[in-house]
């Protein structure tokens, strides 16, 4: 369904402004439908995210290391981790080399919770299903090239 449709907005200033319009807007329609998937086995999508890094990192990491791989910037890694840990889905200890920072790892819970999540990566594949493989790419390459530096 085209954006003015989904928005009810007859006209845009220029294709720029309808550009980051559509971004946000496909931002929050993706989303809500990821939280749905996440929703179903207890956790968040910054949760997901981070038991992901910690699945993938070969050595403990830190609260810092966790938010520099984050995909959401603006989260509070620190309470997110807490909550993690709570559930059981993650471990805190002191840090090997300095006691004053914490090394966080994946527990055995978490990963048996992100083996069940894999299971719904079809369903979290099929949010975009209606672009091929090619339009992906493209995609991908537009979406990269808005980040760039002016």
């Amino acid at each position: 369904m085209r954006l003015e449709k989904e928005i009810h907005q007859t006209a845009f200033k220029n294709e720029y402004q309808k550009g980051l319009v559509n971004i946000i807007y496909t931002y929050n329609w993706t989303t809500e439908r990821l939280k749905n998937i996440f929703k179903k086995e207890g956790i968040s999508m910054q949760q997901f995210n981070i038991l992901r890094i910690l699945r993938g990192s070969p050595a403990p990491v830190s609260i810092l290391q966790i938010k520099e791989r984050m995909l959401d910037k603006m989260s509070d890694t620190s309470r997110i981790v807490d909550r993690l840990v709570l559930k059981q889905l993650a471990n805190k200890v002191p840090g090997k080399t300095d006691k004053r920072l914490v090394d966080i790892t994946i527990s055995e819970k978490g990963k048996k919770l992100l083996a069940k999540m894999d299971k719904h990566q079809a369903a979290i594949e099929n949010i975009i299903q209606n672009l091929s493989p090619g339009e992906a790419k493209t995609l991908n390459t537009l979406l990269d090239k808005i980040r760039q530096p002016s």
